[in-house]
């Protein structure tokens, strides 16, 4: 496990073991039950890290072979050239619903659908960060391998967090898909470099975010509130909070909603309670998440909804 960098150093497999436990639960901790997390790393740890992931309750997906046409050779010749690293892509749980653009990867495959092999050269040329002449970065990664990751399994508006941000290629195309970033960088140098690099990306135009948005999104399905209730997601007697006053109403078996007397669609409802003439109720609306406890917006059961209703394959 050893590197020459200082932040990338452990004593032996038992440390780094504990110390990848640690982030990969911190990460679960925060993603959405309809989120997605993708792995990197090569044969040193790749098969330690998926154990792990496996270990805490991810569910792998796939993993993706990122095959590199220009790989470093190995200069002694006692073992074959490293030329690929090993991406593995799971979601938070087994049963959980998840993002994937499945139509919008075939732009990337001509127009077949995406194979789990993707042929990129390694970062090199002007996309290469360096300071001084020198790389600023010894491990940054292509952004066009980031974008296939995020145009795959997000769309424009969602938070993509990387808790090894390093110079910031994650950041850097999120923004430039529309998406939304956290970075996590220990390094203040890094960090610096991240900023700079990321503040020269031009945002989209809301004619470009449109055309951003992967065809899978595009026109989502619609789902009739009292759908929840037909899947089970939500049943008659349910409480819900309207986020704004507070106000709580019952949900009623035809998919309508009781508050103060007052009886309506959780859109019409959610206009009375608040004393405005409309309402989206999807986003007003907050049920009790019963895993976290948390309030959440009943969006979130219709985006499951929509996963379970979706055709094979989509």
């Amino acid at each position: 496990m050893a590197s020459q960098h200082e932040w990338d150093q452990f004593t032996g497999f038992e440390q780094y073991d504990r110390f990848t436990k640690a982030w990969l639960s911190g990460c679960r901790r925060v993603l959405k039950s309809t989120g997605t997390i993708w792995v990197i790393g090569a044969y040193h740890n790749i098969y330690r890290v998926g154990r792990i992931l496996m270990d805490l309750g991810y569910w792998i997906l796939n993993d993706v072979v990122w095959i590199k046409t220009n790989p470093m050779p190995n200069f002694r010749g006692v073992r074959f050239t490293n030329a690929h690293e090993t991406l593995i892509w799971a979601k938070r749980s087994e049963k959980g619903r998840y993002t994937f653009n499945h139509h919008a990867m075939k732009v990337y495959n001509d127009g077949k659908q995406m194979r789990s092999d993707w042929e990129f050269p390694l970062c090199t040329g002007a996309e290469r960060v360096k300071i001084n002449g020198e790389k600023a970065h010894s491990t940054q990664k292509p952004e066009a391998l980031l974008e296939r990751v995020i145009v795959s399994s997000s769309v424009p508006g969602d938070i993509v967090l990387d808790p090894f941000f390093g110079s910031g290629t994650t950041g850097a195309v999120a923004k430039r898909l529309g998406r939304r970033w956290i970075g996590i960088e220990r390094e203040d140098s890094y960090a610096d470099i991240a900023t700079e690099r990321i503040a020269a990306v031009s945002a989209p135009t809301p004619e470009q975010l449109e055309a951003l948005t992967p065809p899978d999104a595009q026109k989502p399905q619609r789902v009739p509130f009292k759908k929840l209730l037909e899947l089970g997601l939500l049943k008659a007697g349910d409480k819900l909070t309207e986020r704004k006053t507070g106000t709580v109403a019952t949900v009623q078996e035809d998919g309508t909603l009781i508050a103060k007397r007052k009886h309506g669609t959780i859109h019409k409802l959610g206009a009375i309670v608040q004393g405005v003439p409309s309402c989206n109720g999807w986003e007003h609306w907050l049920y009790k998440d019963p895993k976290t406890g948390s309030q959440q917006p009943i969006d979130e059961l219709r985006k499951i909804a929509r996963a379970t209703l979706a055709p094979p394959g989509v």
